[in-house]
């Protein structure tokens, strides 16, 4: 999902023969973070969305329910 929109910005910040390795470092680093606070924050929201948004989405509750409480880190 994200990692999508991600993509093109890092390979071509990662690129760059100008950026120190401590700011490619620090790219990672934020990159990251960004991810893993976007599925921290996608996840719960799936965990409250009722029976009938699941249905459009085409889910079940118990397949929500075990995506919605995976730790953040996990993809």
């Amino acid at each position: 999902m994200t990692h999508a929109i991600h993509a093109p910005q890092i390979a071509y910040l990662g690129a760059q023969s100008t950026l120190s390795p401590l700011a490619v470092v620090a790219l990672r680093v934020a990159v990251t973070l960004t991810k893993w606070s976007e599925r921290s924050r996608t996840r719960r929201h799936l965990k409250a969305l009722d029976d009938h948004l699941l249905r459009d989405v085409g889910l079940d509750r118990l397949t929500a329910h075990r995506e919605a409480n995976r730790k953040f880190w996990l993809m």
